[in-house]
């Protein structure tokens, strides 16, 4: 008779003998352990700790410390709105440039508008963070995440709670914080505002205008030699400015130089083109603007501002190499292809004494292209 052998006691089989052999602790749940029920698809493995109960600050049960941090919060934001207007007075105080005003061997302009503003803004959220710590209430609110779009419900819950926020705040309450809150920001978007003046002429006619006057030279771009009319040829075109950017000062210091002088460059550069009188059409009032078939147009596309020079002599055409605006310059620089909206505009010229090319007057309308100012 033969018997089968195991690896378990007599009477038991191979699966039952391990399950015996675990250990015990891994045999019963700890007594401490969440209990976990048949129908739980996940437990807990933490319990809730909880919050400790909540502490009322001072000023959550003392009037006198309440009105005392109300004080303290409309101070930081006068204090701001007073350091916003020490900006703007700054601005335009302390000199900058080639000679700018030195304080202790540094630049005051740097320094008071850096202090100023960085102080403005600085205290209106010193003054906020004030305002949320002692006086707003600091209640715990816990909100449970969900990884799909919020309900109707639970949207309508966050606006009640921004309402509650709101009124919580006590913004409506408590005037003084309210008005010098409104204060300091009004007062700090002052700064922003002078600023802006850095980034270009304030309203007014000084893009409308150029160097350009009666009785001033023309001059080669290159030397800034005068132009005679017998110096040009038929279809030439000669880069030019105004004598005034060479001339010198009786100490032998330019006229116009620096800044200044790129500015004026800026709207002052022309191109200087002579061709046949006959191919010339001039529009009324302009039959005296040029000199035996010699015109003088800005160089600024009226386009978007690129230099002109691109010049075709057989059809008396300027082409701009920016966007391909084509100007007639026979046709009082009237345009016939591309994006430019203006015709080119035209400096009348005529000769002086020592028979030079010069203007008869500025530009009689604003150069370059389209701004705000430009009727």
């Amino acid at each position: 008779m033969s018997t089968t052998p195991h690896d378990g006691p007599t009477g038991t089989s191979p699966e039952s003998s391990r399950e015996n052999d675990l250990p015990a602790a891994m045999e019963r749940p700890r007594a401490d352990a969440p209990a976990v029920h048949p129908g739980d698809t996940m437990a807990d493995p933490l319990a809730d700790p909880g919050l400790p109960a909540h502490q009322p600050r001072p000023t959550d049960v003392d009037p006198r410390l309440e009105r005392r941090a109300e004080r303290q919060v409309a101070t930081l934001f006068g204090l701001s709105s007073v350091f916003a207007v020490l900006f703007v007075i700054s601005y335009f105080v302390f000199n900058i440039g080639p000679k700018p005003t030195i304080i202790a061997g540094y630049g005051a302009a740097n320094i008071a508008l850096g202090v100023c503003l960085g102080m403005a803004f600085l205290l209106i959220g010193v003054g906020a963070i004030q305002w949320a710590r002692k006086l707003m209430s600091d209640v715990e609110m816990v909100e449970m995440r969900h990884p799909a779009a919020s309900s109707d419900e639970d949207r309508e819950a966050a606006i009640s709670s921004v309402m509650a926020g709101i009124d919580d705040s006590g913004i409506a309450r408590r005037p003084l914080i309210r008005n010098s809150l409104l204060g300091a920001l009004g007062t700090a978007a002052l700064a922003p505002l002078i600023v802006l003046r850095d980034l270009g002429p304030v309203p007014g006619d000084k893009l409308a205008h150029t160097v350009w006057k009666k009785g001033m030279r023309l001059t080669n771009d290159v030397a800034g030699t005068p132009i005679k009319p017998e110096d040009m040829e038929i279809g030439q075109l000669v880069n030019g400015e105004p004598a005034i950017f060479y001339a010198k000062k009786a100490d032998g210091e330019p006229v116009i130089e620096g800044t200044e002088l790129n500015q004026a460059k800026a709207k002052a550069a022309i191109i200087i083109v002579r061709m046949r009188p006959e191919d010339i059409t001039p529009a009324k009032d302009r039959e005296d603007w040029g000199v035996a078939g010699i015109l003088c147009f800005s160089k600024i596309c009226t386009h978007v501002g690129c230099p002109i020079s691109l010049w075709e002599q057989q059809t008396h055409h300027l082409l701009c190499p920016c966007h391909q605006s084509t100007f007639d310059l026979g046709d009082n620089g009237k345009v016939i292809f591309g994006p430019a909206g203006r015709s080119l505009p035209q400096l009348p010229i005529t000769v002086d004494s020592e028979g030079y090319l010069v203007a008869q007057s500025d530009f009689t309308e604003p150069v370059g292209p389209s701004y705000w100012e430009r009727g």
